[in-house]
Formats: structure tokens, sequence, C-alpha cells
């Protein structure tokens, strides 16, 4: 066989060769590039599923626990505390119907509550026998019973009242009375530094050793 006869078969197998060279070629880039894509790919699809939720994200799906409390923080406020009740405030008698016994007259010295609030009496008055118009006593003021002790404070409403049990010895039980007639007793209620007057005409005697009244607490 000659030259001329070879050279279209070899030229032949040489541009199958080449062309086969490239389809592998163009495979190997594409198959390349596919690989580089797929990890991508991958990525984008399983982002959703590992994504977690940003600080500000948290904090504005809880909004109840950064709010503050609504509760109002005033202070709760008390009632004042009822005064001590003041001779001002108050209006006396003296009820001489309980009767005597052994020289000795027992009284009820009533207190009542002539204001327009409520005011306290506890513990025992401040009694003595005067001359109207005056504070100077008379004689001894009134001894504490010991008999007849407080049983605790009493709150007088407007219009109520409380009483306590005055006992008067008349003076003529006592040969060295220094008797002087009087026209009214003089009522201090417990605790108070101002005076009542109730008109009540007794006898005293001046002299102060001579004890002629005794008063209990006051009760309801």
């Amino acid at each position: 066989m000659t030259t001329d006869q070879r050279t279209p078969t070899k030229r032949l197998h040489t541009g199958k060769f080449l062309t086969l060279a490239a389809l592998i070629g163009l495979g190997t880039v594409l198959a390349a590039c596919g690989a580089q894509d797929l990890p991508l790919a991958a990525e984008t699809t399983s982002s959703p599923a590992t994504t977690q939720a940003s600080p500000s994200a948290t904090a504005t799906a809880s909004p109840t626990e950064a709010t503050p409390s609504s509760a109002p923080t005033t202070a709760p406020t008390t009632a004042p505390a009822t005064p001590l009740c003041t001779a001002a405030s108050l209006t006396g008698a003296l009820d001489d119907t309980g009767g005597g016994a052994a020289g000795s007259i027992y009284m009820s010295l009533v207190l009542t509550n002539g204001s327009k609030a409520s005011c306290i009496l506890d513990g025992y008055p401040g009694v003595s026998l005067v001359q109207a118009g005056t504070i100077e006593p008379i004689g001894a003021p009134a001894e504490r019973d010991a008999q007849a002790p407080s049983n605790g404070p009493i709150t007088l409403a407007p219009g109520e009242h409380a009483t306590a049990t005055f006992r008067y010895t008349q003076a003529g039980n006592y040969q060295d009375c220094q008797h002087v007639d009087t026209d009214a007793v003089l009522v201090y209620p417990p605790s108070a530094t101002d005076s009542l007057e109730i008109p009540h005409s007794m006898t005293a005697c001046s002299n102060a050793d001579i004890k002629l009244l005794t008063i209990g607490a006051f009760q309801p």
C-alpha cells in the first residue's frame, strides 16, 4: 500500500481521537463545575434547620417577661389614730342617786363625748372640790380606787359616755376637819391637761391630810 492510500484513514482516526478527547475534557470540566455547586446547594437546603434565633428575636418573643409589673406602687394609707378625749370635747355630770354607807355617798361621774369625732378615755380622771370658776383644789384631791381599775381604753363615739365611781366621805365624820363649802367638782379627763367643771355643792376639809374623795377608772 502506498503512502497516499494510508493518509485518509490516518486522518480519520486522528479526528475521532481529537473529538473523543474534547468530549472527555468537556465532561471533566462539567463534573468539576457540578462538584463545586453541590456544597452550595446542600448548604442552602439545610440552612433553615440549623439557623439559631438571634438575641433580639428572643427578647421580642417574650414581651411579658420584659414588661414591668403594672401593680400599683403607692404605699397603703392608714387611718389616723383616735385621739384621747380632752375636757373641751366632753360634757360632765354627777349622778348621786347611788346611795351611801357608813357616812359615804357614792356617785357616778359621767363624761359624754360632745364633739363630732370619736375619742378615747383610758384610766382614772383627776377630781377635786373647788369653788365655781376656779381651778384651785380645796382639800385633798380624789385618790384612785384600786378596787375599780381600768379595763382598757374606751372609745367614745359622738354622743356616747363612760362612767367612773366617785365616793365622797362626809366631812362631819372628822372632828379636826376645817369645813369649807364648795359648789363645784373639777374634773381632768385621763391624760388631759384641761379640765371641766360640774356644778355640785359639798363640804370639803381644807386641811389636805384628810382624804374625803376616791375615784375609780372609767368603765363603758
